[in-house]
């Protein structure tokens, strides 16, 4: 019951942040996807690495365990399919969709029933992909740590500082 809570909490917390960044705004969303906006990218560029830092580092510290889930080159790429098309089919992806109809932007149900109908599906032909498309491609249990031989926190740095030289390059083109 604990861990929902703080999955509660965090999820506010989240939706919270998504509204106060403005990233759930329509014109963000369009300016994302047509590339010509990286507020939204700048936001959650900065949201994974402040997420590998408090994963690492509390699991360093021996406060939680966490699970390296195995990589399926099938399931990557048709559920990136499937979330990209339904991204640009309604201008909003599952989290803001959720964070704008609490705003009160009732065309953002649409998501919403999106995501409610895909996990139907899912449900109903999961036994199909299980043995299909989700297991082309299986890689293992792999992480970029693991497939260079170096140490998390050297491709933490390397992620952190890359980003904010992706940052800098958007700032000057006026992304």
């Amino acid at each position: 019951m604990t861990s929902l809570i703080y999955g509660l909490i965090t999820g506010i917390l989240f939706g919270f942040l998504l509204q106060r960044a403005h990233v759930i705004r329509y014109d963000m969303q369009l300016g994302a996807l047509r590339l010509k906006n990286m507020t939204i990218v700048k936001f959650m560029l900065s949201h994974i690495i402040v997420a590998m830092i408090g994963i690492h580092l509390l699991s360093d510290l021996g406060l939680i365990t966490f699970s390296v889930r195995t990589t399926i080159l099938g399931s990557a790429i048709a559920g990136g399919l499937i979330f990209g098309l339904g991204w640009g089919l309604i201008g909003y992806c599952p989290g803001t969709s959720i964070a704008a109809v609490a705003e009160g932007r009732m065309d953002a149900l649409w998501g919403i029933l999106g995501m409610i109908t895909g996990a139907a599906i899912f449900a109903e032909v999961f036994p199909y992909l299980k043995d299909n498309i989700m297991s082309w491609g299986d890689l293992g249990k792999i992480t970029l740590s693991s497939l260079l031989g170096l140490n998390h926190w050297i491709i933490i740095i390397l992620f952190a500082i890359g980003s904010l030289i992706l940052f800098k390059w958007f700032e000057k083109r006026g992304l």
